[in-house]
C-alpha cells in the first residue's frame, strides 16, 4: 500500500485536477471520443495531456462537455452548442463582478484632524 500523499488526497477535491482518460471522459459523460476532441476543436475545453501525449479530463471539463451534451441532444449543433456554453459562461461571470461592484464597500470614515 502507498503512503497518502498530501498532493495525492488533495487531487481527489481538485475539480481541475486532469484525472480522466479520453476513454473514461466519454463514458462518464455518455458521449464518444470523438464528441470530445470536437469539443477541444471548437475551443470549448482543453484537456492536458500526460507524458505520453494522452487527454486527460478534469471534472470541471466533464461538467462543461456534459452541458454542451445537452443542448446537441436538443438538436442544437456544436458549433452553436459550444459558443452557447461560452456566452452563458461569459454572462454568468460578468454578473457575479457586476454584482460584486453594486455591494456598497466599507469605508472607513477619515480620522478626524485635531
Amino acid at each position: 500500500m502507498r503512503p497518502h500523499t498530501p498532493d495525492a488526497v488533495s487531487s481527489f477535491d481538485d475539480d481541475d485536477y486532469p484525472a480522466y482518460t479520453m476513454g473514461r471522459a466519454a463514458a462518464m459523460t455518455g458521449t464518444t471520443p470523438g464528441f470530445l476532441r470536437a469539443l477541444g476543436d471548437q475551443g470549448l475545453i482543453t484537456p492536458l495531456r500526460s507524458d505520453g501525449g494522452h487527454r486527460r479530463y478534469s471534472r470541471y471539463q466533464l461538467r462543461i462537455a456534459m452541458r454542451a451534451r445537452d443542448l446537441v441532444d436538443q438538436g442544437t449543433p456544436i458549433e452553436a452548442a459550444c459558443r452557447i456554453v461560452i456566452l452563458e459562461d461569459q454572462l454568468e461571470e460578468a454578473l457575479r463582478i457586476n454584482e460584486q461592484l453594486r455591494r456598497p464597500q466599507h469605508r472607513q470614515e477619515p480620522a478626524a484632524d485635531t
